[in-house]
């Protein structure tokens, strides 16, 4: 749009009418400053409790599950059975701040056996699995 001015300048000219350009650009601020502060979002962290400072200077040792064949376990090297694997992972996790295990197939069973293993884990309470196979270690 094209403003007129009056006064001593002949004929018409043309300047820009920036009224409404103000009107929109102030609107537009406006809708930022409501959308920005929703539009954050938050991060999952998992932090160690400040209050247990005694547990951190002395960690757990690692849970090692080795899937050997014939329905057979070692646990940290002690041998167990299907039967035996589910209360013993219990009696371990229970009082266990941090659930976490490592899982290791042998090349020889199958992959169904494995995943017994990491079901019966996570029956037992254990929240993270690792997953390797047994020849990883060499």
């Amino acid at each position: 749009m094209a403003g007129m001015t009056a006064g001593g300048a002949k004929g018409l000219t043309n300047e820009p009418n920036v009224v409404p350009m103000i009107d929109i650009l102030l609107v537009l601020l406006i809708i930022f400053m409501l959308v920005v502060p929703m539009s954050r979002k938050a991060i999952d962290l998992q932090l160690p409790d400040p209050t247990e400072t005694t547990q951190s200077s002395n960690p757990p040792p690692q849970i090692v599950l080795e899937v050997l064949p014939g329905d057979k376990f070692l646990l940290n090297k002690e041998p167990l059975t299907k039967a035996t694997l589910a209360p013993r992972l219990k009696e371990i996790y229970d009082g266990r701040p941090e659930k976490i295990i490592f899982v290791k197939g042998d090349p020889k069973v199958k992959y169904s056996e494995v995943i017994y293993a990491m079901d019966v884990s996570r029956g037992a309470g254990v929240k993270v699995i690792g997953v390797s196979p047994k020849d990883a270690s060499t």
